[in-house]
């Protein structure tokens, strides 16, 4: 099915937005300026008797370092033994989850002829650059999709190679595999995912003339922000009806999870996958270059002095180069302790040693940032004390990366208190009390997570007011953006445990799909093939187990993911504000609550996130309630030992459809608010970017740790408790299926949408103010009218029918 061409109806005001779009650029040609981010020469300054590009060239090197780490390791893992039965799972996994990228690819090469539209005609119309340069910042945000995408399929073929290499490790009955195979995959593909960023950045930082290079930066970032943006939501949306899909089936027939006759199995194997290895894959790797971009917009924008310039731009890009290497040094000296401790134990504790490597990174890297900060900046604009001021800012972002997942284990993991309150509201409350238990988990988890970010932004402020303001404007933004790189600063490992998660969850699933107890012979193939003797009853406990791990640090990753969103989002935003204030000298008055159109600004971001969150939830209702329909008319539970191919592929397009069509509404909803919101008042939309950052922090962190609770409470129930189809399990699932949506659609696709908005709002708002004020009005109320367009699509448009209904529907409209 071509979803795209069968809605027709989106046409109509994607043209009259262009349109609009065009009457907008060419209002503004008469007053258009110069003003592009000039990047100074890197190599006016020495560090240690190094210069700043020979240093950076250097950094190259390392990441092509990096980079063959994660090639190295992926390769390791598939060279490990698995049996036939697993293989043909995960390559038909693969498969499926190939044809859904390849669909998902189109869409973002035909939204990015929409965005690529709008960069066009602001860079070569409205700035009057010429064409080669239009052309060379056209190819920086191809490139940005095209690394969002590249790291997402490379992350989910090393998934699929991996989940399948757990399964048949765990049959020899001993646990460190299952946890070693995964972590691995996560390592592999974090390693390649920041190496892969930090090199192009260093490529477009080093080779691309220094005046085209601000500008592509701008375009680089927008581009993987476009394939984040786009592969998470509708990754988020896939995975989740696939998820509910599969799952209400344990309650509906009575089955075992992952049972191989349940159509939907697959396609919850392949969402696990499109959600939570493809989405999260591209969220880091845009995460990391807006980030990176937003620090670079803000030296060029609020440094006077070029040298010292020069001085920050290169320490920062140290900085990550070291980071790298900190973390997978730590990761190999983690791996060397938990194979002394678990290697030959008959039981372990999965998180253990995930939690060990996350404070190992964190305090290398703490100890790291100090020693080269020493070495590099000793003496930043002749202040011999900012080196330790700068490090102690970065290390609140850094102390961040552990401390939050230490705080988010306290409202999801399967020793947490919280977690099992649910189980024990559910036992006598049934749903209803789980529901109601695991939202009081995410409220209270947004409450210490905010307490947690105030206080460390907190500290960085007070480093900030120690000497920064002698060099920079608004040097408590700086602070601020500081902490987020901080946040990011063990990269490779904060990856590695986010997708340690999808890896354990289709591990588990592999194994039951395979039907490996029910080989012929299988006890002696195994023996005479690999040389061992399996133990089934082990292999599928320690999966469980090690499923509940991957659920808990899957859940840690992503406060860190949101909260950077927002950090670095007001790094964005000041640069927003330069532009408006004339680097703050003008018009800061209008900044404040006293000026209403700001004001108003701050009450239409919460309503925004509201809409995102109440349409990317309709259309995981309306999907898996499509999906559900089809598996319970199609399943067949007697005498068949698996379902079709046909009817598992006809579930994952069912999945992709509705995928497909929440991802389209929702992200031109955006797309067209934010041309309306900077068309209305410049100040108006400043306000409502520091409110959809600051509501989407905490509905994120809310809606991630509520899900979180309920999934590991079915798994609690399901693996420590043992009481799978009772009551009680029945209650939990339906508490998992509530929170499906919540943590992994919803919550964490605010990450890149927030960049998003705040990426292309800093080309909006550029366009608006160089028009008259009438112009921009109108321009205002139709991309107003055209948002409302899609935002009314994305519910009514999606609404669930029943069959009859749909019938009734058609009857009716055929009779008028």
């Amino acid at each position: 099915m071509n979803v795209i061409r069968s809605q027709k109806a989106w046409l109509a005001p994607l043209l009259a937005g262009l349109a609009a779009l065009a009457l907008l650029l060419s209002g503004g040609l008469a007053s258009a300026s110069e003003s592009d981010l000039i990047l100074p020469d890197l190599s006016s300054q020495s560090f240690g008797g190094i210069d700043g590009r020979t240093l950076l060239l250097g950094g190259i090197g390392v990441c092509v370092l990096g980079f063959v780490f994660g090639l190295v390791t992926f390769s390791q893992l598939n060279k490990l033994p698995v049996h036939r039965a697993m293989r043909e799972i995960s390559e038909l996994i693969y498969e499926t989850c190939k044809t859904y990228l390849i669909t998902q690819f189109k869409f973002i090469l035909l939204l990015e002829v929409l965005i690529g539209g709008v960069m066009v005609l602001y860079f070569g119309v409205l700035r009057h650059m010429e064409a080669t340069k239009v052309v060379v910042i056209l190819l920086s945000s191809l490139v940005g999709i095209a690394g969002s995408c590249g790291v997402a399929w490379f992350g989910m073929r090393i998934n699929t190679f991996a989940n399948s290499r757990a399964a048949f490790a765990s049959l020899k009955g001993k646990p460190f595999p299952t946890y070693a195979i995964p972590l691995k995959a996560g390592m592999s593909i974090g390693a390649v995912l920041i190496s892969t960023e930090l090199m192009l950045m260093l490529m477009i930082l080093l080779f691309i003339p220094a005046d085209y290079a601000g500008p592509c930066f701008i375009g680089f970032a927008i581009g993987e922000s476009l394939g984040a943006s786009a592969l998470r939501i509708a990754g988020g949306i896939f995975t989740k009806i696939a998820d509910i899909g599969s799952d209400l089936m344990k309650i509906v027939f009575n089955i075992k999870e992952d049972d191989a006759r349940n159509p939907g199995v697959i396609a919850d194997c392949t969402g696990d996958n499109a959600g939570d290895s493809v989405g999260p894959s591209a969220d880091g790797f845009e995460t990391y270059g807006v980030t990176g971009v937003a620090l670079i917009s803000f030296i060029l924008l609020a440094v006077p002095d070029t040298g010292v310039q020069v001085q920050l731009l290169v320490w920062i890009f140290v900085m990550r180069i070291v980071m790298v290497l900190a973390s997978i040094g730590s990761y190999l000296l983690n791996e060397a302790i938990a194979k002394a401790s678990y290697g030959d134990a008959d039981k372990m504790n999965f998180e253990a040693p995930l939690t060990r490597l996350v404070w190992l990174t964190s305090i290398v890297s703490v100890v790291l940032t100090y020693a080269v900060s020493a070495f590099m900046i000793p003496n930043l604009g002749g202040d011999p004390t900012l080196w330790w001021k700068l490090s102690s800012i970065i290390t609140c972002g850094t102390l961040a990366g552990a401390i939050i997942p230490e705080m988010i284990k306290i409202f999801t993991s399967t020793e947490s208190r919280h977690v099992r309150e649910v189980v024990t509201a559910s036992r006598e409350g049934g749903a209803s009390l789980n529901v109601l238990a695991g939202l009081t988990a995410g409220n209270f988890s947004a409450y210490w997570m905010g307490i947690v970010l105030v206080v460390l932004m907190g500290i960085s402020y007070f480093f900030s007011m120690m000497g920064l303001g002698a060099l920079m404007i608004a040097e408590s933004v700086f602070a601020f953006g500081l902490v987020a790189f901080g946040f990011l600063g063990m990269g490779p490992v904060t990856i590695a445990v986010d997708s340690y998660g999808p890896v354990t969850d289709n591990a588990q699933s592999v194994y039951e799909l395979s039907l490996i107890e029910n080989v012929p012979n299988i006890e002696a193939e195994l023996k005479k093939d690999f040389g061992f003797t399996p133990n089934f009853e082990k292999a599928k406990h320690f999966l469980e187990e090690n499923d509940g791990a991957g659920n808990t640090f899957k859940a840690t990753a992503k406060p860190v993911l949101i909260g950077t969103a927002v950090v670095g989002a007001t790094t964005l935003i000041f640069s927003i504000i330069v532009v408006l204030t004339s680097k703050l000298t003008i018009n800061v008055d209008k900044l404040s609550l006293l000026h209403p159109p700001f004001l108003l600004g701050l009450v239409t971001g919460g309503a925004v996130i509201y809409w995102f969150t109440g349409a990317s939830t309709q259309a995981v209702s309306t999907g898996a309630y499509r999906a559900v329909e089809f598996i319970k008319a199609n399943i067949r539970l007697d005498g068949v030992e698996k379902a079709s191919i046909a009817d598992s592929k006809k579930v994952v397009e069912i999945c992709t459809q509705y995928a497909q069509r929440g991802m389209f509404n929702i992200f031109l909803g955006v797309f067209f608010s934010t041309l309306a919101f900077a068309c209305l008042e410049p100040f108006f939309f400043i306000g409502y970017l520091i409110s959809i950052a600051l509501f989407g922090l905490y509905q994120a962190i809310f809606m991630a740790n509520a899900g979180g609770a309920w999934d590991n409470a079915k798994k609690l129930v399901e693996v420590e408790l043992k009481e799978k189809g009772t009551p009680l399990h029945a209650a939990t699932v339906v508490g998992d299926t509530v929170g499906d949506p919540f943590k992994d659609t919803s919550s964490v696709a605010m990450n890149p949408v927030i960049k998003f908005t705040t990426l292309f709002g800093l080309l909006a708002v550029e366009l608006a103010i160089e028009i008259d004020r009438t112009t921009s009005l109108v321009l205002a109320a139709i991309f107003f009218l055209l948002s409302t367009v899609f935002v009314y699509r994305s519910f009514y448009g999606m609404r669930i029918h029943s069959g009859d209904e749909k019938t009734a529907a058609v009857g009716a409209k055929a009779t008028a």
